[in-house]
């Protein structure tokens, strides 16, 4: 059995169900952030403060951040994996997918804790 270096699990049925998991925790967190703007009656800078210093929305968000990182990377992944061919190329272009999806995630922690 061949096994690519590139792929998150090393097989599809995981790497499947760890993109359907993502995007699971993608909507709840989608619903909860809409959730909050349509309860909230007036939204100003010192509500997002508070909803977002609260430790229970910064770890939903981290996870969030996580989560889409991993939809994103299994959906790359599977795009050049179908249809740029050439080795040299692919490799290449999953490099680059992998250090702007860490980039992204190590913003989105610096961003959440700073707060």
């Amino acid at each position: 059995m061949v096994r690519s270096a590139t792929s998150l699990t090393g097989n599809g049925v995981r790497d499947w169900l760890w993109q359907r998991v993502s995007a699971v925790i993608l909507a709840l967190y989608t619903v909860f952030i809409l959730g909050f703007i349509w309860s909230t009656p007036q939204l100003d800078y010192v509500v997002w403060f508070q909803f977002f210093h609260h430790i229970g929305v910064k770890l939903f968000s981290i996870l969030a951040a996580f989560s889409l990182l991993v939809h994103a990377w299994v959906g790359m992944w599977t795009i050049l994996t179908d249809y740029v061919k050439p080795a040299c190329v692919r490799l290449t272009l999953e490099m680059l997918v992998m250090i702007a999806l860490f980039v992204y995630f190590v913003a989105a922690i610096v961003i959440v804790w700073s707060v």
